[in-house]
């Protein structure tokens, strides 16, 4: 692996660090002790049976089965973000790596680092994110709108704030299957007023990926993927299908919400609820104020994971491959030799 130089980290999936110097490239990257863990865009209204407003619309509901608050931490060079899948109490969610909500004023941010073998799903809540890589990628999404990034065999990227004052989104990570790990890199950008909508009876919902209301997300996911993002109205409810062999998850990002059951408690922003099997969810805002939370599901991949850093594949032999195709530049990372962003 070469020789060892130590400097003050920038945190990569919140790892503790031991840093290898990266010798054709101006990054580095950690070394992780224990590596292995198993608009005004308009809606289309849409019209709904009666039933949909029953208390359970579902053959087999879908109830909380854990309630976590997503926790601050360091990330990146000065950023803090709330992690909530990913840590100790949720560490991995098949196929669902790392859910981070994240808050980021210049200069702070996430500087040049390396990917392979999984995607990431920017979603910008508020302000504007520039996003460059070493393929000669450049662009800035900005509230609403989505980069669905497939790392695949290897890319080196910063994601760093565009403008002034708080910038704030969630970041998910996806695990690719092992058929899938090693493909070419690949972008796909949408902007807010592209993304589908769909909205009734006090309830609308971005379609980022999936299908919600009859309206289908034009989203490519390598896994199988379902990302809405819905915003209730006091005293609405909505009741979401879901498949019934997805793993499923709820963020609330705004107010408070009773998920699952109509006799549970109210659970406020911050919080992941990881849902049981079922057929569907259903959501209901009892309060006075708007709920907004996202709602993510996928297809589990059941094969092993083994995790270093910014690299995710199946095996240890696979990621001690990486990290020295990381180092040589090789096997993906070819363009890493001279690049460093701007």
């Amino acid at each position: 692996m070469g020789p060892t130089k130590y400097y003050l980290a920038v945190s990569i999936a919140g790892l503790p660090y031991k840093m290898l110097n990266h010798p054709c490239a101006h990054v580095y990257i950690s070394r992780k002790i224990n590596r292995n863990s198993s608009s005004t865009y308009p809606y289309q209204k849409l019209k709904m049976s009666s039933a949909s407003h029953e208390a359970s619309v579902f053959q087999n509901p879908r109830f909380v089965v854990k309630n976590i608050l997503a926790g601050r931490q360091s990330e990146g060079d000065g950023a803090v973000v709330r992690r909530s899948i990913g840590r100790p109490e949720l560490k991995y969610l098949d196929p669902f790596l790392i859910l981070d909500e994240f808050y980021v004023s210049a200069p702070a941010g996430f500087p040049d680092h390396p990917h392979r073998g999984f995607e990431t799903v920017t979603y910008m809540l508020q302000g504007a994110f520039t996003h460059q890589d070493f393929a000669g990628h450049e662009g800035t999404i900005r509230a609403g709108d989505v980069q669905w990034m497939t790392a695949g065999r290897g890319i080196i990227h910063s994601e760093m704030p565009a403008g002034e004052g708080l910038q704030t989104g969630l970041q998910l990570w996806i695990n690719l299957s092992s058929k899938d790990k090693m493909v070419e890199p690949n972008y796909q950008e949408l902007l807010s007023n592209d993304i589908k909508r769909a909205g009734i009876d006090g309830v609308q919902v971005k379609i980022i990926a999936g299908e919600s209301m009859g309206v289908k997300s034009p989203v490519y996911t390598r896994t199988p993927t379902m990302f809405l993002d819905f915003t209730l109205q006091s005293k609405a409810e909505v009741h979401q299908k879901i498949p019934e062999s997805w793993n499923a998850f709820v963020y609330i990002i705004e107010g408070e919400g009773v998920f699952g059951s109509l006799n549970s408690s109210p659970v406020p922003a911050h919080h992941v609820l990881v849902l049981s099997p079922g057929d569907g969810l259903s959501v209901w805002n009892k309060s006075s104020k708007a709920l907004r939370f996202a709602l993510i599901g996928g297809e589990p991949l059941n094969e092993p994971v083994a995790r270093y850093g910014p690299f995710v594949m199946n095996t240890e032999e696979e990621i001690d491959q990486t990290i020295q195709d990381y180092q040589h530049c090789e096997n993906g990372f070819e363009m890493a030799k001279f690049w460093k962003s701007q």
